[in-house]
Parts: structure tokens; C-alpha cells; sequence
């Protein structure tokens, strides 16, 4: 089946802001504490926005789900493991966790461009302000621990 530019567009989204919370969920046990308890609310909402959007992509777009690219997730895994090695463990995983921002960032940008169907603008913009919010906590821990 092949996707208009709208449900790419989506499915673009879907798949940033599930590479985000299998990426916070894979290196949880490397944050420390009190960094696990700031983040953690951030990533609860987006597992419930994720959800959400993933039944109104199925119901208003026909957007089939699909399966996390495992290869991938291993790689970013191994390669931030490798680069804590020699930096600051906590700090890596700030940049890493702020670059993946910037991605759904782009992605949610892109959506932006298409006309979305009423019933998902609102989900949208909350996706947009929780990405939005999360950015500014993450800078705000990397400024704490310079």
C-alpha cells in the first residue's frame, strides 16, 4: 500500500515519538535518580499521546501500525554507550534525548504542512507542546550539570 504525502507525513511523526520512549525506556537504568524522576512524567504523557495518535492515524488517515526499526535502536544504543565511555554518562544521554527532540521536532513541522483532519489538530498541538516543554527540561539538566 503506498502512503499520500500527509500519511507519511504522520507515520513520520509516529515513528519519532516512538523511537523517543523506546530510547528513554532502553537507557532508564543509566539515568540517575533525580534525572529519571524529571523526565519520566514527560515520556508517561507521550506513551498516552502516542496512543492516542496512533488510533486517530488508523481511524481519520488509514495508517496501519508498524514495527520499531530494532536494528536501528541497537545501533543508537551501542553508539551512545561507546561515547559514554568517554564523557559524562548523564550528559551523553541529555545531547542524545535533545537530538531526538529536534527530529520529532522536523517531523511535526512537516505534518504541519498538510491539512490535518479537526479531530487531530488538538492531539497535534499537544504532542508539539510536550516536545516543546521536554526540550526546555532537557537544557535546563544540561545546564545543571556543567
Amino acid at each position: 500500500m503506498f502512503l499520500d504525502n500527509r500519511q507519511v507525513a504522520m507515520d513520520s511523526v509516529l515513528e519519532a515519538l516512538a523511537d523517543s520512549l523506546d530510547y528513554f525506556q532502553d537507557n532508564l537504568e543509566r539515568l540517575r535518580p533525580t534525572l529519571r524522576d524529571k523526565l519520566k512524567p514527560h515520556y508517561e504523557q507521550r506513551h498516552t499521546d502516542l496512543d492516542e495518535l496512533r488510533e486517530m492515524a488508523r481511524k481519520h488517515l488509514r495508517i496501519l501500525p508498524r514495527d520499531a526499526d530494532v536494528e536501528r535502536d541497537d545501533y543508537l544504543w551501542l553508539w551512545s554507550r561507546l561515547k559514554s565511555f568517554v564523557g559524562n554518562d548523564s550528559q551523553v544521554l541529555i545531547n542524545e534525548l535533545l537530538e531526538q527532540e529536534r527530529g520529532l521536532m522536523q517531523s511535526l513541522a512537516t505534518l504541519y504542512t498538510h491539512p490535518l483532519p479537526d479531530a487531530i489538530e488538538p492531539l497535534i498541538e499537544r504532542c508539539l507542546k510536550g516536545c516543546r516543554a521536554l526540550i526546555r527540561e532537557l537544557y535546563r539538566l544540561q545546564k545543571q550539570r556543567r
